[in-house]
């Protein structure tokens, strides 16, 4: 009897111990299930716009249904700011299709997960799930220097602010602007040179030397023409005199 009583009053004080143990510890954060890209944003705040636009192309779907797929390699995110956005030109985003909103938020991801360390050794330009930089449409480059990244596309230069979320499958880093591709906000190149009218060429210096010589091939037409009426009319002359 006496040693039951003994067994359950070390088992009560293991149970208070534990408790108070547990109350003076702050608990564990918990998974609150698969990651959500728009529930990750909505909790860091000042990303509406960037948020309406994941929705509104569907990215947002297929960014979580790509990190519950087993064969995802992570992803990068690059959100920008409601004030990021307000920079924009008065319109911009209007006078886009939805095909373009749909390849302006890809560009703001990449397929695979970059730590902050991993930008200082990333080979330029990176590829992001608006396609390929290499071909010059969506050129994306990172420059890092300690603690600073830097962006370029080609159109902006923006800087990572800070690391917004990250896990096993996500990165969201905060950005100051708005990833602008080249492919629709690059300005046109130069217009070629015209080419050749059919069957003539075109040489340096050709419009200036084909006036001058236009000018005395046109002089020495005249000259002729005018030698030919005096010795024509002379000859008339001449031949009156015999009659």
């Amino acid at each position: 009897m006496a040693i039951s009583r003994t067994f359950m009053s070390v088992n009560l004080f293991i149970f208070f111990l534990v408790i108070a143990t547990t109350n003076g510890q702050a608990p564990a954060p918990t998974p609150s299930g698969p990651t959500n890209i728009t529930a990750v944003l909505e909790k860091a705040g000042q990303y509406t716009m960037f948020i309406r636009l994941l929705k509104s192309t569907q990215a947002a779907d297929q960014i979580n249904t790509q990190l519950n797929s087993s064969s995802s390699q992570g992803l990068t995110v690059f959100a920008p700011t409601d004030n990021a956005f307000s920079s924009l030109k008065s319109g911009t985003l209007n006078s886009l299709s939805d095909q373009q909103k749909v390849q302006l938020v890809q560009f703001h991801v990449l397929p695979t997960l970059l730590t902050m360390p991993q930008f200082q050794t990333v080979s330029n330009p990176l590829r992001t799930q608006a396609g390929d930089g290499q071909n010059g449409k969506f050129p994306l480059n990172i420059t890092s220097s300690g603690n600073q990244v830097n962006i370029t596309t080609g159109v902006v230069s923006a800087t990572v602010a800070n690391s917004v979320y990250s896990d096993k499958q996500i990165a969201v880093y905060q950005v100051d602007q708005v990833l602008l591709p080249l492919a629709m906000f690059g300005s046109s190149s130069a217009a070629p040179a015209p080419a050749p009218e059919k069957g003539g060429s075109v040489t340096t210096g050709s419009a200036s030397g084909s006036d001058g010589g236009g000018d005395s091939t046109d002089s020495s037409d005249a000259e002729r023409i005018r030698y030919g009426i005096i010795a024509t009319v002379a000859a008339i002359a001449a031949s009156s005199l015999w009659i």
